[in-house]
């Protein structure tokens, strides 16, 4: 079935159901997802209501066949038949109402996010051209190329006049002193969360009226530590969005605004930023940042295995953006792991550096399986929650698997 098809099916579901549980994943993606989706049934006329949640198991829903999942459910074999998941992850839900890349052939890696996906399901509903922006979040915050579907949904969204390309810094913050400070990314090693330095090289940079950009980006190449991977400074100038009709402007600045309030526990804060609510800008501003500095003073206090494999943090909150850092932005040779305590269980956080193909889904799935626990993901990045009592086991056999 074509993902056009799909879209249609589930969009045709919401709409013979009364009511709509929708739960969404709390990041950028899944919060973008649900605020497309939300914001086209509401057009609409349909009611439902939107909950962002970090994760959902199969037990914990009572009305499947009123329940829509966006960036989750794909990975629970469990499911209910009659739930309706709109997803990108690898999936394992067999369910007819499911709008998955994967299940039409297309590439949910790198070439359609959640958003993307909720997206096409929107515009079944009715005309919510205008909605592709949000669509982008998506994309930008899994770190997917703008090719393949996505960037048919971004060329839509130029057409229509909803998104204007432009190029500048990519980096998210207030002020250019804050993006360079709390800068996660990309992580610019011995320049993120480094006040001095960063303070040094705008006062470097800057002329008689305002920063240079050809000067501050040579100043950073020059200043960033030895294990900085090289791809970092290509991802911290170049082509940016600008959301014509969204509250944030900056498409990456959005992006780091939802994901840092929603990994923060404040869902609602960043799906009500989605939702064009112009009062809710500052105070989401500011819980992002604090995330992103969260995310610097757990990288910091990170302790590594002799493999250098598996890192351990103490913040579970900040395990994911760790990961990110470490994966992507410093140099490595193969897939690293960020665990971290979360009550009666380990949180484990996943990635493939660039270039490395390692099946992170399959492993996940599999150790955790092993040591009574949950995982998956993609193929390049992916989670796990793990029994207290048990992260020995799944430290031994996750460094032995991606070894071997």
């Amino acid at each position: 079935m074509s993902i056009q098809a799909a879209a249609e099916r589930v969009a045709g579901k919401i709409r013979a159901t009364d009511f709509v549980e929708v739960y969404a994943h709390h990041d950028a993606d899944g919060i973008a997802a649900g605020a497309i989706l939300a914001q086209a049934m509401l057009r609409a006329g349909l009611r439902f209501r939107l909950r962002i949640r970090q994760g959902i198991r199969a037990d914990e829903i009572g009305h499947p066949e009123s329940t829509l999942l966006c960036d989750l459910g794909a990975g629970l074999a469990d499911l209910p038949e009659s739930t309706m998941v709109v997803d990108h992850h690898v999936p394992h839900f067999t369910g007819e109402f499911h709008v998955n890349p994967h299940l039409a052939g297309l590439d949910g890696e790198q070439e359609l996010s959640a958003s993307g996906a909720a997206y096409l399901v929107a515009q079944a509903l009715g005309d919510n051209r205008d909605l592709a922006g949000l669509a982008v979040l998506g994309m930008i915050g899994d770190g997917q190329q703008f090719s393949g579907t996505n960037r048919e949904i971004l060329n839509e969204g130029i057409a229509n006049g909803f998104i204007s390309p432009e190029r500048g810094l990519l980096l998210p913050g207030n002020t250019l002193h804050e993006a360079l400070e709390t800068a996660v990314t990309p992580y610019i090693s011995g320049l993120s969360g480094n006040d001095d330095a960063v303070t040094r090289i705008l006062d470097a940079a800057t002329g008689e009226e305002e920063v240079a950009d050809d000067v501050l980006l040579s100043l950073l190449v020059l200043d960033a530590g030895a294990d900085a991977a090289p791809s970092v400074f290509s991802r911290v100038y170049g082509d940016r969005y600008r959301l014509e009709r969204e509250v944030i402007e900056d498409a990456r600045t959005l992006a780091a605004v939802i994901d840092g309030c929603g990994q923060q526990g404040r869902g609602g804060l960043a799906a009500s930023v989605c939702l064009r609510a112009p009062e809710c800008v500052p105070e989401a501003m500011e819980v992002a940042g604090a995330f992103r500095r969260r995310v610097l003073d757990a990288l910091a206090a990170r302790k590594a295995d002799d493999a250098g494999t598996i890192y351990e943090v103490s913040d579970a909150v900040a395990a994911s953006g760790v990961a990110d850092c470490l994966a992507y932005d410093l140099k490595q040779t193969g897939p690293v792991a960020v665990i971290a305590p979360a009550g009666d269980v380990w949180q484990v956080s996943a990635r493939c550096p660039p270039g490395v193909e390692t099946d992170l889904e399959e492993i996940l799935r599999t150790v955790a399986a092993q040591t009574g626990g949950t995982g998956g993901g993609h193929r390049n990045r992916g989670g796990a929650r793990i029994p207290a009592d048990r992260i020995g086991e799944f430290r031994k056999e996750f460094a032995r698997m991606v070894a071997a």
